[in-house]
């Protein structure tokens, strides 16, 4: 009886996390910063660039270390843990990162490698090996996938930058895969000294296209307030964070128009070289 209970609600968090996470359920945003910024993130300096593109990475300048809890409708079992470390090497960085969601009877982990580079003084590229895996409970499969992912940054103005990320963009026929393939294009700009504005746009197989747009103001040299919305869920977002010597503290909450509130929690250790 004990088993036959489990497989309904084993079904019933599968589906609820299918529809909260949209078109890539396999790979669930990281960064509280990001989260209030509605996920517009592909052109801004983040230390979770590797979460969403890889050629941000070459602008850091500082041994990092982050964690980062993103409670999906106040829901512990659709709860995300996830983690990053940065190391910079002049005009290149590397970074590992791994994701953890789920409950024991359901789990979803995922780990990857990345690699971050200045090709020329406007234009960055990075790369990143994922490996994903998922455990469910009793006869159900479980599944083990490899992919990779690329971006590109290019300075196409004084203070303004293009991004273009690529995940898992290898045909469906090369092998078979439940991972989509996606493209995220945006672009930020500097409006003044304390406010950050970026747009983008996804597209993946088996989705519709999604608009984000997001906000980052500094109110004071250590506090920032952040606003954005997604075209997913029609979902609103917001968030601010401080900064504290090498520690970065970061909250952001962002809406679904059915399902409640998501709210992420981040902490990041920063060391100059």
């Amino acid at each position: 009886m004990g088993s036959l209970h489990k497989i309904p609600v084993f079904l019933f968090f599968v589906l609820l996390h299918s529809a909260a996470c949209g078109s890539d359920p396999w790979r669930p945003p990281a960064g509280a910063g990001e989260a209030g910024m509605g996920y517009s993130c592909i052109t801004k300096s983040s230390f979770w660039a590797a979460f969403h593109n890889q050629a941000i990475l070459a602008s850091n300048k500082t041994y990092s270390a982050g964690f980062n809890y993103n409670n999906r409708f106040g829901i512990k079992e659709l709860g995300t843990r996830s983690a990053a470390l940065i190391v910079p090497a002049g005009t290149t960085s590397v970074g590992a990162v791994y994701s953890y969601f789920g409950y024991p009877d359901f789990r979803r982990q995922s780990a990857g490698l990345a690699c971050g580079m200045r090709i020329s003084e406007k234009i960055s590229a990075g790369v990143q090996v994922d490996y994903f895996s998922e455990r469910t409970y009793g006869e159900y499969s479980n599944s083990q996938l490899l992919t990779f992912e690329s971006g590109l940054l290019l300075q196409a103005g004084k203070n303004t930058v293009i991004g273009i990320h690529l995940f898992n963009p290898l045909p469906a026929s090369l092998y078979n895969s439940l991972l989509p393939a996606r493209i995220r294009i945006g672009a930020g700009t500097n409006l003044g000294t304390s406010l950050f504005a970026a747009a983008e746009t996804e597209m993946s197989t088996g989705g519709k296209m999604i608009l984000r747009t997001g906000v980052e103001y500094q109110t004071m040299k250590k506090v920032e307030l952040r606003g954005g919305f997604s075209t997913e869920n029609n979902s609103f977002s917001f968030g601010l964070g401080y900064l504290i010597d090498f520690v970065q503290l970061d909250i952001g909450f962002h809406t679904h128009e059915k399902l409640g509130v998501t709210s992420s929690a981040s902490l990041i250790f920063r060391i100059k070289k």
